[in-house]
């Protein structure tokens, strides 16, 4: 029996987009093939009948699948063509969809759910992103999984000031403004924002029209989906009630424990105390998991009705602050920021436009100048792990900060180098992203990058009272257990003017414009307290660059004569490059325009260099004197016998020291009695052949 056909139709910007589920992937547990514009993608979803078991937390699996075929592409590695890791695009936009619809399922749900979103045609101008998350809403409303949808997405550009919905990625390139939001019909679940330093006000009214439109593509997708599965009712296990009542003491003195050590102890007992009283009726992991469940409810209880936080701070409270700069000697920038037992240390690196990296992706073939790593070590948190790859968190942390900081650096005219930043997270207890992003910006300015403005960031936490939404109790600066306990985890970083980048993560089912408001408003006046605590260190980038930062000097040639330049294969180039030490010592850049920039910490191998390729393309003219390098002895072709020296001038031209000229006035009987080949010389043009090019000199040292 074939399968029903369902279609629909959402408003989303200047295009439609189309839903159509019923011929593709059958046995998935949900499969839609959404499309806008001409970019085309089919999401999966596939829900486990069973809990997983032993599993404490919702095992739930987003991945992004780009494929290079979608953009009409081949990779462009020599070695690899079928498409291997997923580049960091493709894992930012996974991370995007878990964030925004793992918070719609209960917490205490077990079952394996997997959604796979397969890129299959790209048109280089509609992002795959919103169209994903709202492809696995309907997906999982299929599935009959207790999935509390529908949820949708559009991204929100800002073109001569006013809103665009879901612009395109040209229309992006001119905006100030690149947000997401998913939210539900009644609540904002994920914020992700880059902005050029946007009022909070501004955002604000942003975020307020992306809710509108993401309203219109509920209704849509409940009529898509009238035919799915019921969905399955699900509630936490009764027990998890009675453990609360009966440690209800003991989880609340552990919670007033401020000594971490002392806190962890207490906490053991009461879970010791647990498996005592109910492992008759249900296994360890499970008992555990209740006890820690119930241990975060016990915070939100204090912060909520005695108004407590773990650490004994006041709500609006930062943790103490120091920062350190230069505390490396031989990197070219580097500092440490610490907020309370959360520490960064960050490190800035320059190099020579040729150490741009190449992004080689579904999206696009380009360049990046400007990087941002972060590193999480396990022993950031005490913890022993197994050290491997990148995972996502890293990846999404430091594409978070180098986000923020961009709209501060200076422009490649103005400052061609490539910018490497590295943060380690030393310790972490709350907002490593944001400790980093403040470390970013004093490494900068440590390595004396001309940044536009110093940036940081701040992590807001949220408790807000089951029963009653309306109350809720705000939490500036969110550390580790605030984190665990609370219903957001809402990142906001910015210069003094305005908002540079936002990451949002929930664990409830959504703000309220209420709650979006205040927060942003209490990190802007926590970003203005940590700005001046870390420009009391370190108040502008440092006049010169460090002593151990490579020099770029530049100059430009006819652009018809980058040709000369390079050579047949990169011969001239090369040449140029290996006689003045090799690519260790200095490196040579050239653009389209004739510019050419020439890094290298030799000063006088930089300025020999720029000598050199000033003088490509010039014409050779009697009288010129050169000190050129003898690259041969020329020998009469019917008698064998030497008549002269070719002796290298420029990278592209050579002239000849006949023989007559070769002794300053003394008779020479062999060339190779006065010159061999590498001898430098010192020459003069005695004359130019128009015609032929040949070029005739006179040794004159």
């Amino acid at each position: 029996m074939a399968a029903e056909i369902s279609r629909a139709t959402i408003p989303f910007g200047a295009t439609e987009l189309k839903l159509e589920s019923g011929q593709l992937a059958p046995q998935a547990s949900g499969a839609v093939l959404v499309t806008h514009g001409e970019t085309t993608i089919l999401v999966t979803a596939v829900v486990a009948a069973k809990p997983r078991e032993g599993a404490d937390f919702f095992p739930l699996t987003v991945d992004f699948e780009e494929r290079m075929y979608a953009a009409g592409k081949i990779s462009g590695s020599k070695f690899i063509k079928r498409e291997n890791r997923p580049s960091e695009t493709a894992v930012l936009n996974g991370r995007l969809i878990d964030r925004s619809i793992r918070p719609l399922f209960p917490k205490a749900f077990r079952c394996e759910v997997q959604l796979i979103v397969t890129a299959l045609s790209y048109d280089d101008e509609h992002d795959p992103a919103p169209m994903a998350v709202i492809g696995a809403s309907a997906a999982l409303l299929q599935t009959g999984a207790p999935f509390d949808g529908p949820i949708g997405a559009v991204r929100v550009g800002l073109i001569e000031d006013k809103f665009v919905l879901n612009p395109t990625e040209t229309e992006l390139e001119a905006s100030p403004l690149d947000l997401v939001v998913s939210a539900t019909g009644e609540k904002i679940v994920m914020i992700e924002a880059a902005a050029n330093e946007l009022p909070e006000t501004k955002m604000i009214e942003a975020l307020k029209f992306a809710h509108e439109a993401i309203r219109k593509t509920i209704v849509p997708q409940q009529t898509f989906i009238a035919s799915g599965k019921e969905a399955v009712e699900f509630a936490e296990p009764a027990f998890w009630a009675e453990l609360k009542q009966e440690f209800a003491e003991s989880l609340e003195a552990a919670v007033l424990e401020r000594d971490l050590e002392k806190r962890q102890e207490k906490l053991e007992t009461v879970e010791q105390q647990a498996l005592e009283k109910f492992q008759e009726q249900y296994g360890e992991s499970e008992i555990l998991e209740a006890t820690n469940v119930t241990f975060l409810k016990k915070i939100r209880e204090l912060i909520l009705t005695k108004k407590h936080r773990p650490d004994g701070r006041d709500f609006d409270e930062i943790r103490p602050i120091s920062v350190a700069v230069g505390v490396l000697p031989r990197v070219h920038g580097s500092a440490v920021f610490n907020r309370g037992e959360t520490q960064a240390l960050t490190i800035a690196t320059l190099a020579g436009p040729g150490q741009e990296q190449w992004i080689d992706t579904m999206e696009e073939l380009a360049k990046k100048r400007y990087m941002h790593h972060y590193n999480f070590p396990p022993y950031s948190t005490g913890e022993i792990k197994r050290l491997g790859g990148m995972n996502r968190r890293e990846i999404g942390h430091g594409a978070l900060a180098e986000k923020a900081l961009l709209p501060v650096l200076p422009n490649k005219d103005d400052f061609p180098y490539t910018i490497r930043l590295v943060t380690e997270i030393l310790s972490s207890n709350g907002s490593t992203s944001m400790a980093a992003t403040c470390g970013s910006t004093l490494a900068l300015m440590d390595a004396g990058v001309p940044i536009k403005k110093p940036v940081a960031g701040i992590a807001m936490g949220l408790v807000v009272e089951d029963q009653d939404e309306t109350k809720f109790q705000l939490l500036t600066d969110l550390q580790g257990l605030e984190d665990f306990a609370g219903e957001m985890d809402f990142k906001v970083a910015g210069t003094k003017e305005g908002i540079t980048a936002i990451q949002l993560d929930v664990k409830n089912h959504g703000l309220t414009e209420v709650i979006i408001e205040q927060t942003l408003a209490k990190a802007h006046g926590a970003r203005l307290e940590i700005l001046e605590k870390m420009t009391a260190a370190l108040a502008a980038p440092r006049s010169d660059l460090s002593k151990y930062a490579p020099r770029i000097i530049s100059t430009k040639i006819d652009p018809e004569k980058i040709g000369e330049l390079i050579g047949p294969g990169g011969k001239v180039i090369n040449r140029i490059i290996d006689d003045h030490g090799g690519r260790e010592i200095l490196n040579v850049d050239i653009e389209e325009d004739g510019t050419v920039m020439i890094t290298s910490n030799d000063s006088e191998k930089a300025a020999a260099v720029k000598a050199i390729v000033e003088s490509i393309g010039k014409p050779i003219e009697i009288g010129q004197e050169f000190t050129g390098s003898v690259v041969s002895i020329q020998k009469d072709r019917n008698s064998g016998k030497e008549i002269g020296a070719i002796v290298q001038l420029t990278p592209n031209k050579d002239g000849m020291i006949h023989i007559s000229a070769l002794g300053n006035g003394q008779f020479v009987e062999r060339v190779s009695d006065v010159v061999k080949v590498g001898d430098k010389v010192q020459v003069k043009v005695k004359a130019v052949d128009p015609e032929k090019g040949r070029i005739s000199l006179v040794r004159i040292g």
